[in-house]
């Protein structure tokens, strides 16, 4: 029974199957929760998420966890394995046999409730489903309403459209400190997204400690100043901006997401996007410098206090970390071996961190000698391979010919996917059209600091990962899709929840639901689903628009239309070589 047309409480992502029962299931101080060990990890969660709005420890009952046979049947021993020894309902975790990764069955009755997942991860998410059938001040921190609470009676089947369900943050162009970043990846996870590409490095700021080149954080991590509202209106706020993750705040975040069953993906953006590598050590880019290519001592060739090509004296000299958006000049000598050597330490010190199969390397947006720069980003994939890891680099990867083994992030447009596909790549989808959240929202006035065209709800709803046109087997190397996060313009995490939801639930839904409803069924049940952003305190655009505290009249952006974007991306030629 698909959901349509029936009760399906509200639910974003919207399940596979819902089927209402008869009757509530109470959530008491005495409800038990029962797991077999290799789901004490979800148990844990489910605890520490139910526990401080709802008072209940959800401790293990002495009857103990029974095995999936045990509780795979409707009725009898099934039912009965849902009490406690004393006669109270339970709560009961359990790995079934013939579902597959991911796919969990949720099943709510008076007498108790029992989650089974093909997997940890399914288990997880069907666990995530019955804390959204509860009242939305399940979600909150401490308790806010006396009474026990109640769970509809429903039995819900549920699996995944996609493996790779995942949203790009960019932290180099504003940064996003260790507390709100796990709390963004509570966010993802409770939508079911289940990738998290973390941009770390870029010309406005490198995020992440690297041991071996200390300048890189200590230098490129921190401009002197940033652009205030869009570029082309060159005005600049001369407030510093910095930060990044040490090594142990990586390995926190890393572990904080997988107990969450999201995995994160480095993105270290090479050869192009790098001065403020540049300007921690202006031996990668010796015209750029104007120091000797090979320095004596490279931690003594590097300085700070220079922007944009303005050092500290004033006069013209070395470059420093970029204040101004958009693209720079400054990017690392693609014919230098010491600048790929370079590359390879940084890359092996982040697979060191990053346990995921993917690694991020760029190769997006790099001028310069297109042969030269095609031979330096195969270098870096292919080191990527020796080590056991799959590269991940956006679009413009398919300019250098042919480069086994990477995944693509398909960006410029639907037809980046159906080459990269033709091509024998695996393709993540996310055409900036679709899925680009530092577009704007509508075409209201107040939006804030409005850049690109719009992308509505709906638009985003709407998105399509597989374009039309692909055969069988090339729509099987569409592994997913992901939304993109470039924060130029999202100097806090309010503007980041402003910009973000609720388009992110239109896309968890298209990632996760193999049977998209029509829009306005989508919008009925985020009715019901902003209430749980409410309880948990995302700053989410309301659907009339802004808040009066939402916009930014201080800050003037450059809006265009959707005919003249569509016009930009045809003029990239996407798959074209270079040189």
């Amino acid at each position: 029974m698909t959901p349509q047309g029936q009760i399906s409480y509200g639910l974003i992502p919207l399940p596979s199957s819902v089927r209402p029962g008869a009757g509530e299931f109470t959530l008491t101080t005495g409800t038990a929760l029962d797991a077999p060990p290799e789901l004490y990890g979800v148990a844990a969660w489910l605890r520490s998420a139910l526990g401080p709005a709802t008072g209940c420890a959800l401790l293990p009952s002495r009857a103990g966890a029974p095995g999936a046979a045990g509780i795979g049947g409707g009725n009898g021993a099934g039912a009965d394995a849902e009490h406690t020894a004393g006669g109270e309902g339970r709560i009961v975790l359990a790995l079934g046999p013939g579902l597959a990764a991911e796919e969990f069955r949720l099943r709510i009755t008076p007498a108790g409730v029992r989650i089974i997942g093909g997997d940890a991860a399914g288990v997880f998410y069907g666990a995530q489903t019955f804390r959204l059938l509860l009242p939305p001040a399940a979600l909150r921190r401490a308790p806010v309403a006396g009474g026990p609470l109640t769970v509809p009676a429903t039995e819900i089947e549920d699996r995944p459209r996609y493996g790779w369900r995942g949203c790009m943050l960019d932290v180099a162009r504003h940064f996003m400190p260790k507390a709100d970043l796990l709390r963004f990846i509570d966010l993802l996870a409770l939508h079911r997204l289940n990738v998290l590409h973390l941009h770390l490095t870029d010309d406005q700021g490198w995020r992440m400690e690297i041991a071996k080149y200390p300048r890189l954080t200590s230098v490129g991590g921190w401009r002197s100043s940033s652009m205030l509202g869009s570029r082309q209106h060159e005005t600049f706020l001369p407030r510093p901006h910095g930060g990044f993750y040490t090594a142990d705040d990586v390995r926190e975040i890393v572990a904080y997401a997988a107990e969450r069953y999201v995995t994160v993906v480095p993105e270290i953006d090479l050869p192009g996007h790098t001065q403020a590598a540049v300007a921690a050590y202006p031996w990668l880019a010796p015209e750029a410098a104007g120091v000797p290519e090979a320095a004596d001592d490279p931690e003594e060739a590097g300085g700070a206090g220079a922007i944009d090509g303005v050092g500290p004296e004033g006069g013209v000299g070395q470059v420093g970390v970029r204040a101004a958006w958009g693209l720079s000049p400054h990017c690392l000598d693609v014919t230098s071996a010491a600048a790929l050597d370079f590359c390879r330490d940084v890359l092996d010190e982040v697979m060191e961190l990053f346990p995921g199969s993917h690694v991020g390397i760029g190769g997006d947006e790099c001028p310069g000698d297109a042969r030269s720069r095609a031979a330096f980003v195969t270098a870096l994939a292919e080191h990527v391979t020796g080590r056991g890891r799959v590269p991940y680099a956006w679009d413009e990867i398919l300019e250098c010919g042919a480069v086994p083994g990477v995944t693509v992030a398909a960006w410029r447009g639907p037809d980046a996917a159906v080459v990269a596909a033709r091509a024998g790549h695996r393709v993540v989808s996310c055409p900036d059209m679709s899925v680009y959240f530092d577009y704007r929202q509508s075409e209201l006035p107040d939006e804030p600091i409005p850049v690109g065209p719009p992308l509505s709800l709906q638009d985003v709803h709407a998105f399509e990962p597989e374009p039309a046109g692909l055969t069988a087997d090339e729509r099987s190397r569409v592994i997913g899709a992901q939304c993109n996060i470039w924060t130029e313009h999202m100097d806090s995490p309010r503007a980041v929840d402003y910009m973000v939801f609720p388009r992110l639930c239109a896309f968890a839904e298209v990632v996760w639901s193999a049977d998209r409803t029509p829009y306005p069924d989508f919008a009925r049940r985020l009715e019901a689903h902003t209430a749980r952003l409410d309880a948990l305190g995302v700053e989410y655009r309301p659907a009339a628009g802004p808040h009066p505290w939402q916009s930014r009249p201080d800050a003037p952006g450059w809006p265009i239309s959707k005919a003249r974007r569509e016009a930009m991306v045809a003029e990239f030629g996407v798959g074209r070589r270079r040189g």
